[in-house]
């Protein structure tokens, strides 16, 4: 997809082009954000907005980087710019009429990833209620090398970042996990 003509197909709005993209990305993109937001519907959304970001958005795309990196970027924005949404709903949630308060999002320690088996699903949660708790750039970090099998390098581009300070987040965030559920499991395990 990284071929130029495809990319210049897109920049003239070529629906075919952009089909292919989709079909190419959306698995990828939806893993991630479901990884990130660790909801379902939430990344649905999300991924729907990524791919409209995009297809605004490309005659911006400068060829600096992979497409797949600049979609990756996106996304990764979106998801935080979505997680941080949410937040400020909560520190205000106070404002929101009580018939609407059903409506605010949160962030359930119960998350359930679909791709996980059965008999794994209760340790899955445990891990993804830990991985929530990480930083914000250590939860990113991770997502997008352990979860969605992406190289540092690449990685780094994404995140804007250098090299070292993937690597640095991408250890943190080990230790902090290592930490988080050695915990739990002397608590729960005995």
């Amino acid at each position: 997809m990284d071929d130029f003509l495809e990319i210049e197909a897109l920049k003239k709005g070529s629906q075919s082009a952009f089909n292919s993209l989709i079909e190419l990305f959306s698995q990828k993109i939806y893993n991630l954000s479901l990884g990130i937001l660790q909801n379902q519907q939430d990344a649905e959304d999300v991924t729907q907005e990524i791919f409209t970001t995009v297809f605004l958005s490309i005659n911006q795309f400068k060829g600096d980087s992979k497409l797949s990196t600049w979609i990756y970027r996106i996304s990764v924005n979106k998801c935080q710019e979505f997680l941080r949404k949410k937040t400020r709903k909560k520190r205000f949630g106070f404002i929101i009429p009580i018939d609407k308060a059903e409506a605010t999002i949160q962030i359930s320690s119960n998350f359930m990833h679909p791709g996980l088996e059965l008999e794994n699903q209760e340790r899955g949660a445990i891990l993804f209620a830990a991985i929530n708790k990480l930083p914000e750039n250590q939860k990113t970090a991770f997502t997008l090398y352990n979860l969605e099998s992406i190289p540092y390098e690449e990685i780094a581009q994404i995140m804007n970042t250098s090299l070292s300070a993937v690597e640095s987040l991408i250890f943190r965030a080990r230790q902090n996990l290592k930490k988080s559920l050695s915990d739990y499991y002397e608590e729960n395990e005995r």
